[in-house]
């Protein structure tokens, strides 16, 4: 009895290692199809689109609905992401910064990361048409192509590749908007403007810092093909003093009042001033400076706008 016993024991433990492996296999292939929405990037998408359309949203809120346009949007944005790293996988295998994703390792094949994304874009776009209103799935459908087809490709072929960028990293918080108006109006013109013009001095201070390692890779980024760095600073410089003007709109045009202002108006001469010193000393210290309060300015700015707006 004891002999079959230690049998039995013997002949359970293989079983449940067996399945302990698989249950960490199994948890890390889910974590490899996260990694793969790029989620930062993505849920940064979803916040703006959030801001976009409380501030366009007139009376009572139905949160049902805007639950599920977050979500759609979030489907839009991870799909790109997926299809991104689908596309760029052998050149982010070499990059530093890049080279563990799991389409540059691939722990994921490329057939599953096209399956993907392109479930994900078309979930989230057909979702968007019939919860929101068919404008908002075209801003959808519009992201996805300007980012996939547009953006993604051109890193290898031009410096401009970041201007084309920005039309997608600027389009959420319209998607927002006209997600809760149905119309774009100068309220979704003065939130893509804004973001559109943050993204410059946001991404060039980053490839700047990654600048050896775009090289690497075979991306034509500015900093990459401009060494003493006079053309990035000076867009750096350039795009961080448009946004004073730029932040002005919002009150102009009654999202926000005059404490917003004041707010955007210090949080911009702020972003003026690390831009003009990186153009001083450009160093990777000084483009740090402007990329870690680029993540600070946009969040901060939003939050004025809607706690300074009409709601309030």
């Amino acid at each position: 009895m004891n002999i079959d016993s230690g049998r039995e024991e013997m002949t359970t433990l293989p079983e449940s290692g067996e399945k302990g492996v698989n249950d960490t296999r199994s948890r890390a292939r889910l974590l490899d199809f996260v990694e793969m929405t790029k989620p930062r990037l993505t849920i940064l998408s979803v916040l703006t689109t959030l801001a976009g359309y409380y501030l366009g949203a007139r009376g009572a809120i139905e949160m049902g609905d805007l639950w599920q346009v977050l979500v759609a949007t979030f489907l839009v944005g991870g799909g790109c992401g997926a299809l991104n790293m689908v596309i760029e996988r052998e050149y982010d295998a070499r990059m530093k910064r890049t080279h563990a994703r799991p389409t540059a390792t691939m722990a994921t094949r490329p057939v599953e990361g096209v399956l993907l994304g392109v479930s994900m874009v078309l979930g989230g776009t057909i979702w968007l048409y019939l919860v929101a209103n068919p404008l908002s799935a075209f801003v959808a459908l519009m992201t996805v192509v300007t980012y996939v087809f547009f953006y993604t490709p051109l890193k290898r072929i031009s410096p401009h590749n970041t201007l084309v960028g920005a039309i997608p990293g600027a389009l959420p918080p319209l998607l927002g908007w006209t997600a809760a108006t149905g119309s774009i109006g100068w309220g979704g013109i003065a939130l893509f403007a804004l973001l559109f013009f943050w993204q410059m001095p946001h991404f060039l201070a980053l490839a700047w810092m990654y600048r050896n390692d775009y090289e690497r890779a075979g991306f034509r980024m500015l900093p990459s093909i401009d060494p003493h760095g006079n053309a990035t600073s000076r867009q750096i410089l350039l795009y961080s003093a448009g946004l004073l003007p730029l932040s002005i709109i919002p009150t102009l045009v009654n999202l926000s009042g005059s404490f917003y202002l004041v707010g955007a108006m210090i949080l911009g001469l702020i972003f003026v001033f690390l831009g003009f010193r990186f153009m001083k000393e450009r160093t990777n210290r000084t483009a740090r400076a402007v990329f870690h309060f680029s993540l600070l300015y946009l969040p901060l700015l939003l939050l004025l706008m809607v706690f300074d707006g009409p709601r309030f």
